[in-house]
C-alpha cells in the first residue's frame, strides 16, 4: 500500500500560514522534532499531515515541472465555505456529480493553491 504521508510547505509567512491552515481546516499544531530551524507540524487527528518551514517564495513557472496544488479531504463543504466567507476570502467551488464530490479552491496567505474535497455521495 502507498499513501501520501504529508506535504511540506515552505513559506515566507510562517505564522500566517500556520494560523490560516489551523483555522480553515481545524488542524492543530503538534510535536515537531528539533531540526535546528523554525517550523511547525500541523496534525489531523494523530497524523502530522502538513509540515511548515520558513523560506523565500517565488513565482512558479507554469511550464516548469512543479506541484500545482495540495488537496485535502474534508468532512463537509459548508462549514469550510462559511469560514472562507466570514473571513472575506476568495474561493471557487466545483461539483463533480460523477464522483459525488464537492470541491473548494482557495489560496494560502502566500498563494499556494488548496483544493478541499468533500464526498457528498458514496462512490
Amino acid at each position: 500500500m502507498v499513501a501520501l504521508d504529508h506535504v511540506t510547505l515552505r513559506t515566507n509567512a510562517l505564522e500566517a500560514t500556520r494560523d490560516f491552515l489551523v483555522d480553515l481546516l481545524d488542524l492543530r499544531v503538534g510535536h515537531r522534532p528539533d531540526f535546528g530551524l523554525p517550523g511547525y507540524w500541523l496534525y489531523a487527528a494523530s497524523a502530522p499531515i502538513v509540515h511548515l518551514f520558513p523560506g523565500p517564495g517565488g513565482a512558479v513557472e507554469r511550464d516548469a515541472e512543479t506541484i500545482d496544488h495540495v488537496g485535502f479531504r474534508i468532512d463537509a463543504i459548508e462549514p469550510v465555505r462559511r469560514r472562507l466567507e466570514e473571513r472575506g476570502m476568495r474561493y471557487s467551488q466545483q461539483s463533480i456529480a460523477e464522483l459525488g464530490e464537492q470541491r473548494l479552491f482557495t489560496l494560502t496567505p502566500t498563494g499556494i493553491l488548496l483544493e478541499l474535497v468533500a464526498r457528498t455521495a458514496p462512490h
